[in-house]
Order: C-alpha cells, then structure tokens, then sequence
C-alpha cells in the first residue's frame, strides 16, 4: 500500500512539473523564433543590397570594357575588391553564429533524450511523454537544419575565398582572356547573391511557419488538462 502512495507521489510530481516547465520552454521557443525572424529580416536586406552592389559593379566592368577605358576598369576592381573583403569579414562572422547555433541544437537533443529516459523511469503521464517525443522530434529536426546551414555557408565562403584568390592574380590586366575570365567570376558572385537571396526569403517563410506553429502548440498546451 505503502508503494502505491510512493508511485501516485512521483506521479503526480512529474505531472506538475511537466505543467511548469512546459510553458516555459515554448516561451523561449516563440521568443528564438521570432529572434530567428528578426534576423532574416535583417538579411533579406542585406542580400538585396549585395544583389544591387553587384550589379552596378557588373554594368560598371561592362562600360569600361566596352569603351576601353582602363582607368575606369581599375576602380570597378577596387569596388569588387572592398564587396569580397567584405563578404568574406560578414562570411566568417555567420559561420561563428552558424556554428553556435548547431553546438545550441545538440544541446537540446541530448537534453531532450535525458528527458524521455526520465519519462520512461518515473513513468510519466501519456500528455508529457507525447510532448517530449514530439520536442525531440523538432529539436532533432532543428539540429539537421543546423547542420546543413553550416556546411553551405562553408561551400559558399570557400568559393569565395577562391575567387578572391584568382581575381587577385587578374587585377590591373587589360588583355581581352583576363577581362573576359574577370567578367565570369563577377557573373558567378552575381548569382551567389541571387541564390543567397532566395534562400534567405524561404528561411523567413520557415520561420514564420514555425512561430506560428508554436503559438498553435502554446495554446493546446494551455487547453490540456
């Protein structure tokens, strides 16, 4: 009998602190979603500001070329030259975020794993058992979109690493084969930006998907006895 009442404590302990600790996590879940929102704004932005730089640079290397005008060719090299340095400072500050953001996902992981064990061990109610799956699940999820997030931003700077290194050996050369493989590299930055950019606009739309989604949860959440 004794037993019994010891197994309806630890019952009812696990149900009181799923109820506590549940509208908690989806707080902070909203609030890095909507951090997570603010942020893509701000790169949307940004992107489009590289998608116009880089236009203008390249209509700018196009009149030079056409008219011969050398001098004019070497200042749009060193507009091409200031827009990689600083693609490439910007590139290395996101990988750092980038790579915070996957060590971040891990944690929750291994955390939520803990977390079923413990359900598993006390066994815990069937609406806090399904919560934490269902974390899992997402935390899961978030850590394999971490994880490809990193690696592209890591193509993506190591090629531009690489054409910086090129152009670099092609600047202040007029000879028709350097102009026109400067030309090519100035085309494949132009359509990184425009990659760049789109991917940025379907991340927003994801994390406006899943804010919405963690106010949908919230709300069960708080209807569930």
């Amino acid at each position: 009998m004794r037993s019994v009442g010891v197994l309806c404590l630890m019952l009812m302990c696990a149900t009181s602190s799923f109820a506590l600790a549940q509208p908690a996590r989806n707080a902070t879940e909203r609030a890095q979603d909507r951090r997570d929102v603010q942020q893509n704004n701000r790169q949307a932005v940004d992107d489009r500001n590289d998608l116009g730089r880089l236009t203008l640079i390249l209509q700018r290397f196009d009149h030079a070329r056409a008219v011969r005008n050398l001098a004019q060719l070497d200042v749009v090299e060193a507009e091409l030259r200031d827009y990689l340095a600083s693609e490439l400072r910007e590139d290395r500050r996101e990988l750092n975020q980038d790579r915070r953001e996957l060590n971040e996902s891990r944690r929750e992981v291994r955390s939520d794993r803990r977390e079923v064990g413990r359900n598993q061990a006390t066994m815990a109610g069937p609406g806090k058992r399904a919560n934490d799956r269902h974390d899992l699940r997402d935390d899961r999820r978030d850590r394999a979109d971490d994880r490809r997030d990193l690696e592209a931003e890591q193509r993506q700077h190591r090629r531009k690493q690489t054409i910086a290194n090129e152009l670099a050996t092609l600047y202040h050369r007029h000879d028709p084969a350097a102009l026109s493989r400067k030309r090519a590299l100035i085309v494949e930055l132009w359509q990184m930006a425009q990659v760049e950019a789109q991917q940025n606009v379907a991340e927003s739309r994801e994390d406006r998907q899943e804010l919405r989604e963690d106010r949908r949860e919230s709300r069960e959440d708080r209807r569930s006895p």
